[in-house]
């Protein structure tokens, strides 16, 4: 057992060796948890205020928002467009032939023969009927008989008249004398020429017997037959002739389409008994005046007709390919405002800003309605205008409010 004396007996704080490391770190650590703390404090406070600052403020741009919206019209607009009544305008016509003449004779007669029938196809100057007429011939011979009396009539005062201008020089006749001998001559001259101008003009009629065509063509009538009487002047037609090959279109347009016709201008010409098929015509000329009575423009078309599909006097339609004027705009009539001024449509601009303008109305469709002029295909028109829509306000478009909403 130890004695008291060998105990070992504790030493005092503060002496002996230098104090341990665990008694200094409280006092050293205590500034820096400090810090920490109040960092963390002032970070939760920053989102405590950003909590409780961003639904204010975004609420506050929301309500903003829809103020705004509120206050701004919002409208449906639409664009003007080209009407297609202008391109396929289709028109009643008639078909002509493109030259027809009715034969007539000039001498007076009993028809000898006839050459020819309806159908037939004849050139230029070929024979088609013969006339006979004995009283023309009768008068031919008189006249000719006539002209050599007064041929023999002629020769004798030209020999008279010149010995009487010789007897004169030896005044074995008078001045009076003489100068009726130079006035027989002269009359007998004028008598003959006067019978001379009866037989050529009997020969150009005796010419009449022969009926000949004027142009090539087609018989498209004959009205006469062996031993008819024929007189001249009677308005006894005994062929009529039709060039075929080439037939005139003649089509009245409207009043609203007249300004869009214009010569060398295409066109389709339908034939109700050839369906399906089209037949190419040019526009030759019109009548430059609106008729009175109608308000149509009359129209010339030319069409080729080789094969004779087309018969002349036919009815037919006329369809205008490439109307050379403008094509004038149509739009819904909801877009029309009925004011003081007149007529007038709201026009929203590229800065959103409503622009009220003046226009001319054509033809009215029901729900659409031709504009003649104030917009253009660019305009963007407002359907169903408010009665208090006025310049210079500033309106949403539906499509892009729509897509403001929904991005």
């Amino acid at each position: 057992m130890n004695s008291p004396e060998n105990i070992p007996t504790p030493s005092p704080p503060g002496a002996g060796s230098p104090p341990s490391a665990p008694a200094v770190a409280p006092a050293t650590a205590s500034p820096v948890r400090l810090s920490r703390v109040a960092s963390v404090v002032v970070v939760l406070v920053v989102l405590g205020l950003l909590v409780g600052f961003i639904p204010r403020w975004r609420q506050r741009n929301l309500v903003r928002a829809e103020t705004v919206e509120l206050a701004t019209p919002t409208v449906d607009v639409v664009l003007p467009k080209p009407g297609q009544a202008a391109a396929g305008l289709v028109l009643p016509a008639e078909v002509r032939p493109w030259l027809e003449a009715p034969i007539y004779s000039r001498a007076n007669g009993y028809l000898k023969r006839w050459l020819v029938d309806i159908g037939a196809r004849v050139e230029a100057g070929q024979l088609l009927a013969e006339v006979d007429t004995p009283e023309l011939d009768q008068q031919l011979e008189q006249a000719r008989a006539q002209l050599a009396e007064s041929e023999a009539a002629l020769a004798l005062a030209r020999t008279t008249a010149a010995r009487w201008a010789d007897l004169l020089k030896t005044a074995s006749v008078s001045e009076q004398e003489n100068a009726e001998k130079q006035a027989d001559y002269t009359l007998k001259t004028a008598t003959v020429e006067a019978d001379r101008a009866n037989v050529h003009r009997l020969e150009e009629l005796q010419s009449f017997e022969r009926i000949l065509a004027p142009f090539a063509g087609t018989i498209t009538a004959r009205n006469t037959d062996v031993g008819d009487l024929i007189t001249a002047g009677s308005g006894q037609e005994l062929f009529h002739l039709a060039q075929t090959q080439t037939l005139r279109v003649y089509v009245r347009v409207p009043q609203s389409g007249a300004r869009g016709i214009a010569t060398g201008q295409l066109a389709e010409l339908l034939i109700p008994e050839i369906p399906g098929k089209k037949f190419s015509a040019t526009v030759t000329s019109t009548s430059g005046a609106m008729s009175t009575d109608s308000r149509t423009l009359l129209t010339e078309l030319q069409v080729d007709n080789p094969k004779d599909e087309i018969l002349p006097g036919s009815y037919a339609q006329v369809r205008f390919l490439d109307p050379r004027v403008n094509t004038v705009l149509t739009m819904p009539s909801n877009t029309l405002l009925f004011r003081a001024e007149g007529l007038q449509v709201g026009v929203v601009g590229n800065d959103s800003k409503v622009d009220l303008r003046s226009v001319e109305i054509g033809r009215d469709f029901g729900e659409t309605v031709e504009v003649l002029a104030g917009v253009t295909t660019s305009d963007r028109v407002i359907i169903n205008p408010s009665d208090s829509l006025v310049s210079g306000i500033t309106v949403r478009i539906a499509d892009a409010a729509q897509t403001a909403k929904n991005p």
